[in-house]
């Protein structure tokens, strides 16, 4: 609203549908406030928006947060079942799939407090058991001048937000750049054919690890004002790095979660360490050289909706973990991060829970059981992979399945077959041993399935 006052003409979001300017932005956000308000939508209120426009999407979050209302981000290419099976999980007091309606009338005076609930999405793997993470105004607003500090970001960048703003990264990237007062270039996908026009604009991106060669790629061959990367996900290969510093391009990139938000950052290449504000715990686990990391911070999440549960835990201190495993660390040290230790995935950016893909495979005909469990990729850091106990088993039909019911970051890229899965003393699929016999290779007891 600053800068709609301050700079009115700047262009504040540029999607698929044309641009909008601050003051437009503005506008319609003020206007669908107001409608809210007349509705009877008020304070506290959780709504569900799914605009398939990434600009009708901002102005409703917008719209909301100047009513004092949660927005709770719903992905628009959920089919109707899907849809409904979120709602009924997480009820909403209203959903909106089209842009918002808009209303003339005084504008809604609702005062933010810090600690006002002004995000919800969804976090990877939202089948079968919908997890949404929602969180308080400061846990991302107080975080802005940090990131503009480590970044540079300013009234004057532009910044190429080039994937879906449902994504906690996209969706953080996108306010955090309205908040600097620069161009949000937000086209809502991922698309590489668009990648070079793109880029003849963008002096900033915000991207996941394995987009980054793409992006310097484009680069190489377009050309552009392009002087930052901002990677948030799995860890950022060092010969991008490189890369990226022979094109002029600085990588800023860091790591976090859904629910912890901001955690740790490399603003040069020397490795990971806390980002300002966080305190970080590598917790010793008993009998193993690795520790769970738990975090204290301004930054973390209120929570999971409607009680329901997932790899988030707290203690009686202020602390959060969601089970990531790192080596022993002490502070002023780098922190090296190791994976999870809940078996949760973490492929190109997200974080896939095996039991949401399991639970949705068992449904195939011919599948006795099946473990999911991540292996290890060059670029996205894990793929999931699935193996599956059952004779009938066939690939065909559970890729069916897979399409119809998974979010594309839970769709196994491996498949395998097993005759019988080993299994704890509980009978309980031996998550663990299956990946040690999937990493060894050449186990006569596990077959591709073609």
């Amino acid at each position: 609203m600053r800068h709609a006052a301050v700079r009115p003409q700047r262009i504040a979001v540029s999607g698929p549908e044309g641009d909008l300017t601050y003051a437009e932005l503005a506008d319609r956000a003020v206007r669908a406030a107001r409608r809210l308000a007349d509705d009877g939508i008020g304070r506290d209120a959780l709504i569900a928006v799914g605009q398939a426009d990434p600009a009708a999407l901002l102005v409703a979050v917008l719209a909301a947060d100047l009513a004092g209302v949660t927005p709770l981000l719903c992905d628009h290419a959920w089919n109707e079942e899907r849809r409904a099976q979120v709602m009924a999980a997480v009820p909403a007091a209203a959903r909106f799939d089209a842009p918002l309606p808009e209303a003339d009338g005084p504008p809604v005076r609702h005062r933010p407090e810090p600690d006002d609930l002004t995000w919800a999405c969804f976090s990877s793997g939202s089948t079968g058991r919908p997890r949404a993470v929602v969180r308080g105004r400061a846990s991302w607003t107080g975080s802005f001048a940090h990131l503009d500090e480590l970044t540079g970001i300013g009234p004057g960048d532009v910044v190429l937000i080039p994937g879906p703003l449902v994504s906690s990264l996209y969706g953080f990237a996108a306010v955090h750049a309205l908040a600097a007062g620069a161009t949000a270039v937000a086209p809502g996908r991922w698309s590489p054919g668009a990648l070079a026009g793109q880029l003849r604009r963008a002096t900033m991106v915000h991207v996941v690890p394995h987009r980054l060669p793409a992006v310097l790629d484009a680069l190489a061959a377009a050309g552009g004002p392009l002087r930052t990367a901002v990677v948030g996900g799995a860890a950022t290969d060092s010969a991008a790095r490189t890369r990226a510093a022979t094109a002029g391009v600085r990588v800023v990139s860091y790591y976090g979660a859904t629910e912890l938000s901001f955690v740790a950052v490399d603003a040069d290449g020397s490795g990971l360490r806390p980002f300002p504000g966080v305190e970080v715990d590598v917790r010793a686990l008993p009998g193993q050289a690795l520790g769970e990391v738990w975090v204290r911070s301004p930054w973390l999440c209120e929570g999971y909706l409607a009680g329901a549960t997932g790899p988030l835990r707290r203690d009686g201190d202020g602390w959060m973990t969601v089970g990531d495993l790192a080596e022993p660390y002490r502070t002023g040290e780098v922190l090296r991060l190791r994976g999870r230790g809940d078996g949760a995935i973490q492929t190109g950016g997200a974080t896939v829970v095996p039991e949401d893909v399991e639970e949705v495979l068992r449904k195939v005909p011919g599948v006795d059981d099946v473990v999911v469990v991540g292996t290890p990729h060059p670029h996205l850091g894990a793929v999931v992979t699935a193996v599956v106990e059952g004779e009938d088993a066939s690939r065909a039909a559970l890729e069916a399945t897979a399409r119809a019911e998974l979010d594309p970051a839970q769709r196994p890229r491996r498949w395998y077959a097993a005759r019988s899965l080993p299994r704890t003393p509980t009978g309980k699929p031996a998550r663990g041993l299956v990946a040690a016999r999937l990493a060894a290779g050449g186990d006569p007891g596990l077959r591709r399935l073609g």
